[in-house]
């Protein structure tokens, strides 16, 4: 799949072939200080393409399909829902496991209170210039893998 990255204010946007977005990442910029100078250093290292070691990907964990405030529905339909939710979380935790991810942090959804998100930290393979096609080098296996494997 082709991938694209957008930055924004600090962070990068991650969008899909069909250029939706698939998800999020927040370089590691390591210890800024002093910390009410942060947004102009990060600007700063953003300009200047200083390497990074990694950072956060967030991307959509699961939608439930069921927290909707006219939700009316049957004791079936949400047994359905819930099953389909355990299948996903699955696919997720044997995915976690697989490209190895220590930590993550799973909340709801900022744009969908019906969905949750996952945040996992990366590690590139060597410090990366903040910069889209060298960014992407890094980012590209664990979104091929999140492809492959259905969970985005």
């Amino acid at each position: 799949m082709l991938w694209k990255l957008e930055s924004d204010e600090g962070y990068f946007r991650i969008y899909d072939s069909k250029k939706l977005i698939a998800g999020y990442f927040d370089p590691d910029y390591g210890d800024i200080f002093p910390k009410d100078n942060s947004e102009e250093i990060i600007e700063s290292m953003l300009k200047n393409h200083d390497k990074v070691p990694g950072g956060i990907v967030m991307v959509p964990l699961v939608k439930f399909k069921l927290f909707d405030t006219d939700l009316d529905t049957s004791l079936t339909n949400v047994e359905e829902q819930v099953n389909r939710v355990n299948e996903h979380l699955q696919k997720w935790k044997s995915f976690m496991s697989k490209m190895k991810y220590d930590w993550h942090s799973v909340r709801i959804s900022h744009t969908d209170q019906d969905m949750l998100t996952i945040a996992f930290q990366i590690k590139f393979s060597k410090p990366t210039p903040l910069e889209n096609k060298a960014l992407l080098e890094e980012l590209f296996d664990t979104l091929e893998n999140l492809q492959k494997s259905e969970l985005l």
